[in-house]
Parts: structure tokens; sequence; C-alpha cells
């Protein structure tokens, strides 16, 4: 028993090292995370987590084949309703766990929807426009990602039939619309994938469907906003400018646990109807059976906090961001985009650092001085481990109540990591203590207060609870 608790103490210390490194001592700008509110945290952990909840439509109503899940069964149409009313769509799909796997789920939506339109079984898509994954492009949207398996090869290549948006001759972060319509018209692919992860510019979503909306078959548009999906709205309306489907991860931006969506407005009577019902059959039994339960209520969580403090989050975050990349510039340090936009339009700022070593090296040397970002290829680098990139992101500290003031001094720690290789770190550390209470969800005396009753109500030893419950209460202040 001896072995077994030091075991378990052994890693209990190595959580709290980490989590103390992380929360109180970095600046964490990785564009693709965020950190939870405690009261999504509290939810991921209560009962539903270890639970199934499998069901499906069936002539007409909707079977559920397990028992004891009526809780859940509510909080997932909650869910449904609060990620309409984000999206402004009639319809969501909640039960991937990931978004690749939301990608995935449309893919294997339409191969299916093709095949049964064609009369022909397990028939690919013919083509694929995408972003070039050497461009900024998502993973999950290439041959080698998500997409694997669900187009077909080319003919004359052998390779998989894929097309790359044409990117502008002067800005290669920007896809040029007008060569896009004239190669939507002459390859007329099946889909059309808009979405990046090096991302700081909208995409031409209305541009695409004014073209794609008049072939027949028209082809399904589709936008991949896992990076920018906590901006929808205030970057962009995807809906309102022609996708068929929104698909995207719900921790970046969003406020959420670790998940995926597909949204759409694919309601009844709509012409791609069964696309949709073909989808929610790729998510269960297609791709799920439990679809981790306790982060789907810690979703329901994260849509309330993004509802209502949306407007202002947003709003925060992209003046952060060309508030940091002016810094950065003004700094010393070469930073990618167009400087009349403000070098971006996202949560997402990229520097160029080549100057001062690989993105790989730069990337470490940052960490090292507790400023963790991740290092990124641009697009003129020949590979992804010889990149010349650093890819940030404002989201996460933003929401831990840093404004654009507070990113001038930061883009100054970083210029004296990157540029002159000072050791900040105690600096760093020092600064990041001014940033650690959680804005945008409720205050620490009202989440602490719940989280500690949803404690006490988790762990059936009711004196275990309590002190549990008092130690959560006592740490947060309450």
């Amino acid at each position: 028993m001896t072995d077994f608790t030091e075991k378990i103490k052994g890693v209990a210390s190595r959580v709290i090292e980490n989590n103390l490194w992380r929360q109180r001592q970095c600046f964490n700008l990785i564009p693709s995370e965020t950190t939870p509110s405690l009261m999504v945290k509290m939810c991921e952990v209560s009962d539903p987590a270890g639970r199934y909840a499998e069901h499906r439509t069936m002539k007409g109503r909707e079977i559920y084949f397990y028992q004891g899940i009526d809780f859940i069964r509510d909080i997932e149409e909650e869910t449904r309703d609060a990620m309409r009313e984000y999206f402004g769509c009639k319809e969501v799909e909640l039960r991937t766990i990931s978004g690749q796997m939301a990608n995935e789920v449309v893919f294997k939506a339409i191969t299916k929807y093709i095949s049964k339109k064609s009369g022909k079984p397990m028939q690919r898509m013919r083509l694929v426009m995408n972003n070039d994954l050497s461009k900024g492009g998502h993973l999950s949207s290439q041959p080698m990602g998500a997409l694997f398996n669900y187009v077909d090869a080319d003919p004359d290549t052998g390779k998989e039939a894929v097309v790359n948006f044409p990117i502008m001759s002067d800005n290669p972060y920007r896809i040029d619309a007008a060569k896009m319509a004239g190669l939507i018209e002459e390859k007329r692919p099946d889909l059309i994938v808009f979405g990046k992860s090096m991302f700081i510019y909208p995409e031409p979503v209305y541009e695409a469907y004014a073209v794609a909306g008049a072939l027949s078959p028209r082809p399904v548009i589709m936008y991949d906003m896992a990076h920018v999906l906590g901006l929808y709205g205030a970057f962009q309306k995807p809906f309102e400018e022609g996708a068929d489907v929104v698909t995207g991860s719900t921790h970046k931006t969003f406020f959420g646990p670790q998940r995926g969506v597909v949204a759409s407005n694919f309601e009844k009577g709509h012409d791609l109807r069964k696309l949709w019902i073909e989808t929610k059959g790729r998510a269960f039994p297609g791709s799920t059976s439990n679809h981790h339960l306790g982060t789907l209520l810690g979703l329901l969580i994260a849509a309330y906090e993004m509802n209502h403090f949306k407007d202002e989050y947003q709003k925060t975050v992209l003046s952060n961001a060309k508030a940091f990349a002016k810094a950065l510039k003004q700094n010393g340090l070469e930073v990618e985009g167009d400087p009349q936009d403000g070098y971006t339009q996202t949560h997402q700022v990229l520097i160029r650092v080549r100057e001062y070593g690989t993105g790989e090296e730069v990337a470490r040397r940052l960490e090292d001085n507790n400023i963790v970002c991740n290092y990124q290829a641009l697009p003129d680098d020949e590979s992804f481990i010889q990149s010349s990139g650093i890819r940030t992101g404002v989201q996460e500290m933003t929401r831990f109540g840093m404004v654009e003031a507070d990113f001038d001094h930061l883009a100054a720690l970083i210029a004296d990591t990157v540029i002159r290789s000072k050791d900040v770190k105690d600096e760093v550390a020092r600064y990041r203590q001014k940033f650690l209470e959680m804005k945008y969800c409720l205050p620490p005396a009202e989440a602490s207060d719940m989280g500690a009753k949803i404690l006490e109500a988790v762990f059936p030893t009711s004196e275990y609870a309590k002190m549990f419950a008092a130690n959560l209460s006592s740490a947060a202040g309450g």
C-alpha cells in the first residue's frame, strides 16, 4: 500500500507543479488552447463523466439505449439550444468529441449522401477544394488527416483529387477570391472546405457561394471554424454568407472543454436535409459510442458563458490581437500579415523569427522564459521542421484580464527573449501575477460555492466530500 500511495503522491505532486507553472507563472499564447472556467471543470468531473447515453433517430423518434439518462438527455437538448442561439442556426450535432472528428463526420456523411443519390455504393467525393496545408490549411481537412478515404484519386496524378485555394500574390495569408471563383466554375468540386490553423483573415465564403450556388449539382460549402469558433459573429458569420455547414472544436477561442460541434440550417424541407440525417448517423453510430458526457455538461456551461459575454469578449480579443501585433513590430520583431489590416483580423498573431533561429528553437527559448506559444511553418518555408515562424494567440490571456496596454509590456519581454536572448523568466512570472482571475464567467465567490456543492454531491464518502469542498472554498477565497 505504501508503494501505491507514493506513486499516487508522485503524480499528484507533478500535477500541482505543472498547474502552478502554467496557470500562475506562464503567459499561455498557443492560439488553439484555453483554460475553462471553474464551473466548466466542476461539471466535467460530475457523475455523467462515467456514463453512456447512446441514442439515434428511429422511425421518427429519438431512441435511447441506456437507462438513467433523463438528466443528460435534457442537458444535451439544452446545449443544442444554447449553441443554436450562438450560431443563429437551425441544427446542431454535439456528439463529436473533437474538431477533427466533426470534420470527419461531415466527410463521411457527404460520401454516404453522394452514394445514395448515385445509387453506387461507397462512392467517394470526386473533388474537394481546400486550403493548402503549407499555406496555413488545417490538417483535419487534408487527405493525410480526416479527409483520408473520402475523396477519389486523380486519374492523372494518382494522388487524392484535391485542389487548393489560390492565394494572393502579395499576401499568402489571403485567398484570391477572383481566381477561386473561376476555379470553382471550372473544377466543380463536390465540397469546398474553408478554415485554417494559421488564421489571420476572413475566408471568402460569399464569393464562393455566388458561383457554387448556381452550379448543379452545387458544391457543399463547409467552414471549419475550429480556431475562430469563439469569434463567430464579430469576426465572420459564415451562415449569412452562404456556408452550408460549420464545424469546429469548442476549446480554442470558444470557452468550452475539448469537444467538437457540427452546425447547419438543414431543417425539414431543406434541399440538403438528407445530408443532415446522414451527418447525425455518422456521429452515432458512425463515429462515437460514448460521447464523453462530462464534457458535454461542461459545454453547456461554456455556451451560457459565451452567449452572455461574447460581445465584450470578442471585441476585446480582436483589439488585443491588433495591439499585440503592433507592439511586437515596434519592439523590432517581424510580424506577418498586412500592416494596413493591423496584421491580423482574428486572435492570432504570426511572427517571423528565422533571423534568431528556427521556429522550434525560438519557441523553446520562449518556453524557458515562461512564454508558451508554438512554432509554425510560414508559407515560404520548405518544411514544418525547418519552420521560421511563431504562432501566438491572445484569447486565453484576454480571458485572464489582459487589455491592449498589457500586451505592450508582454511584447517587450518577448522581444528581449527572441532578439537579445535575455533571461526574463522571473520577470515574466512576476508580471503574470497581475492576471490570475478569469473573466467572462461567474465571479470566484459564486463559482467556488457552486463548485463545492457539486463536489459534495459527486463523492460518495460524505466526510471526504466535506473536506474536499471546504478546501476548494478556502482556496478560492470563499
